[in-house]
């Protein structure tokens, strides 16, 4: 395991004060309430946070606070036009920041983790090659269509994934620049990945590493000068921060000597008409380069705020708190011989708040629709845009389709799913504690309700 990560997690929870005095962050939607199929209503236990998680107050109310002087950015001379422009690189500093990168580092605003992974895709060079493991998410795993790229089998201890890494790397051939692409924390099953001991490899093999912090920013602090990452990529809306910003922060090289990601106002710096009729153009060498257009000012500043808001809040409290959710929850599933837990290292495999499992004798589509519609609580089920991983984890065994499930699988593929709660610094522990009883009736008793599959979708039938 990633000592840094590990370490880091065992002092907030034994150094923090106690999580049991640590309230959760205000986050909009705690008193939204939800009916209920078998009648009344109940206050909404949003457990999907790793695919969105919900706006924090604080990031709403700065945004709101900003929004009447709402200008544009880098173009006008106006008094808005340049506040907007002092808010849009200060929120550059504070997410630089937030992610301790260095001070040659640049951070480019992107619209999300996919947007910035295509971008670093975009940029790389001709000849690099690209190693993955199997288990990333979409994001990481996709946009390398224009490298050579190894997709490495996923490995079941943290120094595994190192040392498989390590034989790849030496073995490339031929000896040329090199991307490796890992997570932080999975989407799948929470597990914290080794990432320092995979940059140190990296490196000592002449390759660069990118970390796709989706998964991690929003629940462990991120360094990229401790962890020796090249590039780091998140998405605001899983920091508690809507409105469809992300970042990719690191080195400026590869950024600066590749032709911009979008071509267009912003990132050309001098453009001018040639004799033969022609266009020459100038780019920015900066962060800009990779901006064009006007930028998500609004995005921007609510990343920004949510990097403020995390710090300020102490995040060994908060790491500390949520490392108790994480403990009740899987001690919750633990009682329940039905369910299984979802795991590349191991229980004892350091993790934040992502769980997966499945249910014996519960299509897994059944079982988080009668969460929701018995219970309020919004979880997800499915392959979590990491099929490969999922289909790893599960044995490639198909779950029984009965009555109401997922949609029926490709020709010659099984079908495959499971079910994921997730939570972070917003969830109460009556949602924690909600969630475990809700799996334990539901085992034990069934669902309360009839269910019909409609269009792929397991759903209350009428």
């Amino acid at each position: 395991m990633s000592a840094s990560l590990n370490a880091a997690v065992a002092t907030a929870t034994t150094t923090a004060q106690d999580p049991a005095r640590t309230e959760p962050l205000a986050v909009l939607g705690r008193d939204v309430t939800v009916p209920l199929v078998t009648g009344g209503e109940v206050t909404y236990a949003a457990l999907d946070y790793a695919a969105s998680a919900p706006a924090l107050q604080r990031v709403w109310d700065d945004v709101a606070a900003y929004a009447p002087y709402y200008g544009s950015v880098h173009r006008g001379a106006g008094y808005l036009s340049q506040l907007s422009t002092d808010l849009f690189e200060q929120s550059r500093a504070t997410v630089a920041e937030f992610l301790d990168c260095r001070p040659s580092d640049q951070v480019v605003f992107t619209r999300s983790t996919t947007d910035s992974l295509n971008l670093l895709a975009a940029v790389i060079p001709a000849d690099c090659q690209v190693f993955v493991f199997e288990t990333e998410h979409h994001a990481s795993l996709l946009p390398w269509t224009n490298a050579q790229v190894s997709y490495l089998n996923a490995p079941r201890t943290p120094d595994e994934a190192v040392a498989t890494l390590e034989r790849a790397l030496a073995d490339r051939d031929p000896y040329g620049p090199a991307l490796v692409c890992v997570t932080g924390a999975s989407n799948v099953t929470g597990e914290l990945w080794p990432v320092k001991e995979l940059a140190a490899a990296a490196h000592a093999h002449g390759a660069r590493i990118v970390l796709d912090a989706a998964q991690l920013a929003p629940h462990h602090p991120v360094s990229v000068r401790d962890l020796g990452v090249d590039w780091v990529a998140f998405s605001g809306h899983k920091l508690y921060a809507p409105f469809g910003s992300g970042v990719l922060a690191g080195r400026a090289d590869w950024l600066q000597q590749a032709e911009p990601y979008l071509a267009g106002g912003g990132a050309s710096r001098k453009v001018s008409r040639r004799e033969d009729g022609g266009v020459d153009v100038e780019w920015h060498t900066t962060a800009a380069r990779h901006e064009a257009g006007s930028p998500n000012v609004i995005g921007v500043y609510s990343i920004a705020s949510a990097c403020r808001a995390l710090t300020e809040a102490g995040f060994e409290n908060l790491v500390a708190r949520e490392q108790q959710l994480v403990a009740r929850v899987r001690e919750g599933l633990a009682e329940v011989p039905a369910v299984r837990v979802l795991s590349l290292f191991g229980d004892d495999a350091p993790r934040v708040g992502v769980i997966s499992f499945v249910v014996d004798g519960w299509n897994s589509s059944h079982f988080a629709a009668a969460l929701s519609a018995e219970y309020g609580i919004g979880v997800r089920d499915g392959l979590f845009c990491a099929h490969p991983l999922v289909r790893t984890l599960l044995g490639n065994e198909p779950q029984a389709q009965g009555e109401c499930g997922a949609p029926e699988a490709a020709p010659g593929e099984r079908s495959l799913n499971a079910i994921r709660v997730s939570f972070g610094a917003g969830t109460p522990d009556e949602h924690v504690e909600r969630f475990v009883r809700a799996v334990k009736e539901l085992v034990a008793d069934g669902a309360k309700w009839q269910y019909r599959t409609e269009e792929g979708r397991c759903v209350p039938a009428v």
